[in-house]
């Protein structure tokens, strides 16, 4: 312990030896050992491995400059013999002979004992210790600490490349090493007494000779009074090394913190402690983690700020909270150490690469390669394959586009038989999380594509922009048309329009004027070339997709372990904590219970159903249905056998109608008594009621006539050109064009009944032709948008699939400002082939949407 009361700690790191020429793991550690103080430098089992050790340490500063002086000075050893360092978990060119073992009586005894365990150990990992005050509360730290190792692990993951081939793992330098008979979880015993019973026990048994070789994830140490964490790879990046320190430093101060406490020891068993370790190595940063609160799967930047939050105290009286929380928001923004070798092979396929930028990155400095401008890759996956008008992946010669390069080589290296093999985990995986999207009957999967789809940084900002200029439009409308009508009044808006929208509903008009109509907008945008984009259609009365795209990104990642997104791609872990947010800007803060928030779902029967219940997960809500709920004069009410709650606000997922005529959990029609609630400003219900009246096909065509009025601002989005049939002039060019045309219910939803004219049967024209001069107010026409077509896996080959964009726009009431915030979470949806409906109720898909900053 240091004078300033901090827990001394110290790091010991391992390096492979590499052949400058060759790239190759070099057995040559003699040579660099007579250059090197014995004191800081040490050899390892294998001889192209060697070890350092720091001081003992007081500050995470002082830590890292050790660590990097370390580093420079194996360097300036080991280059005049054509040597250079590499630290990461395993180095990906070696060779397996077993004759490459250090010279000692012990390390010869582990070859003749262990035989094919030592030859494999071509592997390195760092050690931290932290110091503690006697080995019983070494033993007893060692269990409370076991919990949170995986999360280490996934930090540290740098070994996915083994013998010149990629494992599919972050760091399979773990199941290398899991393979000894003494590594894992730690033992479950309690105190020092037996822990040295235990050490006894297996020397005894002939499986280890002494207690050096207990490998456990983490253990007392055999030699200084100190905790040593030995679950992590060595990792390349010196920072990451100190956030581990920092945080191993905090989880020992909270687990000390509890035994005095008197806090019992975690219950959590060996096997799933096991489970979230090979989680951990499986996924690295780039997959979902293991909670074992619950248990549950959630993503790595949600688990480790967790941690952080949980560890802040600790963090705070070591003077590491600024630090470590600065150093863990940039591991998680550059990934694990994993997936940057494997974006680093990506750019030209070739191994040699991954080990230049290991060497240069071990010393601290930034190796790129650029890729190729175009290159013929994918050549079997892309046969025959015919972009159309507008491809955003592969140019109208069959060449991938530039910003698509690194990806198709990964495809390539898949070939269309791993890509099946994909295909088929990927079906595994969304059965055991139960995604599926549909009437439970059909117990349909969400159809998800491979491929991911990459929107520009630059794009993005200007659809952010042109989103939420119509969201603010689209806001002053519902509030406008449900209270004064000024713009039909001013004449921007017919009257007809308006008064027989199918969406207007008289709920509408109660909603009180001062509070925020639409908090979750999701607008469908559609491109026709590299730069133009077109809004389609808005949503605006219970919108689904968010939770679709989330889980989208995670099941991508989880089954193509070799498809690591860029640096740059926008995570989208916090935007259940946004939609929170603005959900919670519609209670009134400060109030008691003004938390108090649920998600309101028809339930199991609703095709979205997977969603809400992830959702409110995320969200940390309840999901409710009309049954749950009792409204009173006091507000609404969510009963369950733990007796009654307000709720403060409802976050609407159902029909306005099925809400209106469902029964409360008095069995009584809740309709009408939750509207009264909303007027009296008893309970928000977002999004509002009426909401309809600004989302069908006859409306939209006046969107941008509703941003010049309301705004006083060009539209920064185009909308499809769009001919409302009940005006006389407008329907007689229609029936005039049906052939050229798309032609719209102005009341279908799901993409039903849309009529595609250049498409369509005679018979189908003639039959919308008669429907139109019938009811002419029922129906739109747009002109054709030739929509951009994506890159999609068929079962043998990528085909070109027409593709959308469904965007979503959270709104917050913050006084008398509305704030919005368009966010990443964005859906792309994709056409069944010969189609342009993308709609997943019409046999539509979807796609991973990469959004990068």
């Amino acid at each position: 312990m240091s004078a300033a009361g901090r827990p001394l700690l110290g790091v010991e790191e391992e390096f492979h030896v590499v052949d400058l020429t060759t790239r190759r793991a070099a057995p040559q550690v003699e040579l660099l050992l007579p250059e090197l103080d014995g004191a800081e430098f040490a050899r390892e089992l294998q001889r192209s491995l060697v070890e350092t050790n720091t001081p003992v340490c007081e500050t995470l500063d002082e830590l890292g400059g050790h660590l990097h002086r370390l580093r420079r000075k194996l360097e300036s050893v080991a280059e005049p013999h054509g040597l250079g360092i590499v630290a990461a978990g395993t180095v990906p060119l070696v060779d397996l002979t077993g004759d490459d073992i250090s010279a000692g009586a012990r390390y010869e005894k582990m070859q003749h004992e262990y035989q094919a365990l030592v030859r494999e150990q071509h592997i390195c990992g760092a050690q931290v210790h932290v110091d503690v005050p006697d080995r019983d509360t070494a033993v007893q730290v060692v269990r409370r600490v076991a919990p949170y190792l995986h999360i280490l692990l996934a930090i540290s993951a740098s070994s996915p490349y083994w013998r010149g081939n990629d494992t599919g793992y972050a760091s399979y330098r773990s199941m290398v090493w899991s393979r000894w008979p003494t590594a894992g979880p730690p033992a479950m015993v309690e105190t020092a007494a037996e822990y040295d019973a235990m050490v006894d026990s297996l020397i005894a048994s002939g499986t280890i000779s002494d207690p050096g070789m207990l490998y456990f994830d983490i253990r007392p140490s055999a030699h200084v009074p100190t905790v040593e964490l030995r679950v992590c790879d060595a990792c390349t990046e010196v920072d990451d090394v100190v956030l581990i320190a920092g945080l191993f430093r905090a989880l020992v101060c909270r687990a000390r913190e509890d035994i005095e406490a008197g806090v019992p020891l975690p219950t959590t068993g060996q096997e799933l402690l096991r489970a979230a370790s090979w989680r951990a190595a499986r996924s690295g940063l780039e997959g979902d983690l293991v909670d074992l609160v619950g248990p549950s799967l959630i993503s790595p930047p949600l688990l480790v700020g967790q941690l952080i939050d949980r560890l802040r105290p600790q963090l705070e009286e070591q003077g590491d909270w600024e630090h470590v929380l600065e150093l863990s928001q940039a591991t998680l923004l550059r990934g694990s150490g994993a997936a940057r070798q494997r974006r680093m092979f990506g750019r030209r396929g070739e191994l040699v690469d991954v080990v230049d930028a290991l060497l240069a990155n071990t010393q601290g400095r930034l190796l790129r390669i650029e890729p190729p401008v175009e290159a013929p890759l994918a050549r079997e996956l892309l046969a025959e394959y015919a972009p159309g008008a507008y491809d955003e992946a592969v140019s109208p010669a069959g060449t991938v586009l530039p910003q698509y390069g690194w990806m198709f080589r990964t495809l390539e290296r898949l070939g269309p038989r791993g890509m099946v093999a994909a295909e088929s985990a990927l079906e595994t995986e969304q059965r055991a999380r139960g995604v599926t999207f549909g009437p439970p009957e059909e117990h349909r999967l969400f159809p998800l594509d491979l491929v991911p789809r990459i929107v520009s940084a630059e794009d993005w900002a200007r659809l952010t922009d042109g989103l939420a200029q119509r969201v603010r439009a689209l806001e002053l409308f519902l509030r406008d048309v449900y209270g004064d009508r000024r713009i039909v009044r001013d004449g921007v808006i017919p009257a007809t329009v308006v008064d027989n929208a199918p969406g207007r509903h008289r709920n509408g008009e109660i909603v009180p004027q001062d509070v925020v109509r639409i908090a979750v907008a999701g607008i469908d945008l559609v491109r026709d070339s590299a730069d133009h984009w077109l809004v389609l259609e808005d949503n605006l009365r219970v919108p689904s997709g968010i939770g679709y795209s989330i889980m989208s990104r995670r099941l991508v990642r989880s089954v193509m372990s070799d498809l690591e997104p860029p640096t740059g791609v926008v995570g989208l872990e916090d935007v259940p904590g946004r939609l929170r947010a603005a959900l919670l800007s519609a209670t009134e803060t400060g109030t008691p219970g003004h938390d108090e928030v649920a998600l309101l779902s028809s339930g199991p029967t609703d095709s979205a159903f997977f969603e809400h219940e992830l959702l409110a997960r995320q969200m940390g809500v309840p999901v409710v249905t009309p049954r749950d709920l009792q409204v009173t004069d006091d507000g609404v009410f969510l009963v369950s056998e733990g007796g009654r709650r307000r709720l403060s606000a409802l976050y609407r997922r159902m029909d306005e109608k099925d809400l209106m005529t469902s029964k409360g959990a008095d069995l009584r029609p809740i309709g009408r008594a939750l509207a009264v609630a909303v007027s009296r400003g008893n309970v928000a219900l977002l999004n509002a009621l009426g909401n309809g009246i600004a989302d069908d096909k006859l409306v939209y065509a006046y969107v941008p006539d509703m941003i010049t009025y309301y705004l006083d601002e060009e539209p920064l989005l185009d909308s499809v050109p769009t001919y409302p049939c009940v005006d006389p002039e407008r329907r007689a060019e229609v029936l005039d064009r049906l052939s050229e045309l798309v032609l719209k219910p102005v009341d279908g939803y799901g993409g039903a009944g849309i009529v595609i004219g250049p498409h369509a049967e005679r018979s189908e024209l003639t039959e919308v032709e008669k429907q139109i001069r019938a009811e002419p107010a029922g129906w739109v026409a747009q002109d054709m948008v030739a929509l951009s077509t994506h890159p999609t896996f068929t079962g043998r080959r990528l085909e070109p699939r027409a593709v959308d964009l469904r965007a979503f726009v959270f709104q917050s009431q913050y006084g008398a400002h509305a704030h919005l915030d368009v966010v990443p979470a964005a859906l792309s949806r994709v056409a069944p082939p010969g189609s342009l409906i993308v709609n997943s109720s019409r046999g539509g898909g979807a796609k991973d949407t990469w959004i990068l900053r």
